[in-house]
């Protein structure tokens, strides 16, 4: 089967995620079948070759093909790849649990297991909407979130998105959320820092818990970094404020580190940085390497014992068929060892050093603005009128042997933790390159 036929059969059979499947048809986006992968590479049935700089939607952290991960689920598969989890444990799901319950410091345990982040999302609302009904105030049925935030696609987290182009279609079947200011450093006036922004945006939470706390259940953030919001970064200064007025209006706080966790943002939980416990903690994308779907939420002991009673309608009923899927926890295993064992973090650290160096004929670019850095996530904003610039600069990408999908007119990258110093030069010389065939 050669490189065409599997276009055509693609196009014939296939209908692809976050895309106008017409753009395939009439060749505006490109359609690219992939043969294989190995490191940070990507290649097609011709072996043309793609560096992934955006990690596959932000899920591969090790690369293709790692061999430890490869190891430890053909190990899995020769002893049990799947069994109910309701009724039913196994080695797999009770290790990552303790061990990501460690991680917190044990101040969150109790794993609740899905298969994606908008699952794990979803379970957080409907946990804390359950918690507070439990304990007899089913008024606190409402939630916060950021102007720009995005926290998925299924109806419960669209409900509490704030991106037009995902939600805008399905505004009648959605319960509203109150937003609430985003601590978006870009806002920043003259002589503001980003703690400034910060705290201005805090007040402005302050303000909505004020008046609507008796029935308000959470507010729900992405620590640091808004990802499809158009990569918005921000100070830790807006969750320290944000976890203490939660605190102080009996409201639940929920981060969603399903892009921002396992190192993105320089710390293993983006949280950290700020020094605090939310209530609820959403992980996935990053937490298999990348290999296989599978999310998890992590509470605290005081949620949980809201639901463990004599009756079972006080229990979570929430399910999932493939919940805990043991070939899942083994990759998920396999990626804290490899936290663990290889010092990744300060790794990361010296990389992100050396490439913000090397992005800064983009960062200077005439047509960039607000060059913007939190760990392993690179953005920047370009001034440019063409409601096109999208997937011109895409295709030029690619032209160019390299992935990335912009956000609107924000570039943005975030490579696995792989990369080399060739491959990291490679992929900041190309990206000038296709943004200025992009804007000819």
């Amino acid at each position: 089967m050669n490189h065409s036929d599997w276009l055509a059969r693609s196009r014939a059979a296939v209908w692809h995620p976050c895309t106008q499947m017409k753009f395939h048809e009439t060749g505006v986006l490109p359609l690219i079948p992939i043969a294989r992968g190995q490191g940070a590479w990507l290649y097609d049935f011709e072996d043309r070759r793609y560096l992934d700089a955006i990690s596959s939607w932000w899920v591969n952290l090790f690369g293709h093909a790692h061999p430890r991960i490869n190891a430890a689920i053909k190990d899995q598969l020769d002893r049990l790849e799947h069994v109910i989890l309701a009724g039913f444990t196994h080695a797999p799901v009770v290790e990552l649990s303790e061990r990501l319950s460690a991680l917190t410091g044990k101040m969150l345990g109790h794993c609740f297991y899905a298969s994606d982040g908008s699952s794990a999302v979803e379970i957080a609302l409907k946990m804390s909407f359950h918690y507070w009904r439990n304990h007899g105030r089913p008024e606190k049925n409402q939630f916060l979130c950021l102007t720009g935030s995005y926290h998925g696609e299924t109806l419960g987290t669209l409900s509490v998105g704030d991106v037009d182009l995902y939600r805008e279609a399905y505004g009648p079947l959605l319960r509203q959320a109150i937003t609430v200011p985003s601590p978006d450093a870009r806002l920043a006036e003259y002589g503001e820092t980003a703690a400034d922004v910060a705290q201005r945006a805090a007040a402005g939470l302050e303000a909505a818990l004020a008046a609507h706390h008796a029935s308000v259940a959470a507010l729900i953030v992405e620590p640091l970094v808004q990802g499809a919001g158009g990569m918005v970064m921000y100070d830790p200064e807006y969750l320290r404020l944000a976890c203490a007025l939660c605190d102080r209006y009996n409201v639940h706080l929920i981060a969603d580190e399903i892009m921002v966790g396992f190192g993105r943002t320089g710390t293993l939980f983006a949280h950290e940085q700020a020094d605090i416990r939310p209530d609820f903690l959403c992980l996935s994308k990053g937490l298999t390497g990348g290999y296989l779907p599978l999310s998890v939420v992590l509470t605290t002991d005081a949620v949980y014992a809201a639901f463990y009673d004599d009756a079972l309608t006080r229990g979570f009923l929430h399910s999932h068929s493939y919940t805990g899927n043991p070939l899942a926890c083994r990759a998920a295993l396999a990626t804290l060892d490899l936290f663990a064992e290889e010092a990744v973090l300060e790794r990361n650290r010296q990389f992100a050093e050396r490439f913000t160096g090397l992005l800064t004929p983009l960062a200077k670019h005439r047509q960039a603005r607000h060059f913007r850095h939190c760990g392993m996530i690179w953005a920047v904003d370009i001034a440019t009128d063409d409601p096109e610039f999208r997937l011109r600069f895409y295709r030029e990408a690619l032209h160019r042997e390299i992935l990335l999908r912009p956000l609107g007119k924000t570039i943005y990258f975030m490579p696995p933790y792989i990369l080399d110093e060739a491959e990291a030069a490679l992929l900041a010389e190309r990206a000038v390159a296709a943004l200025d065939a992009a804007l000819a």
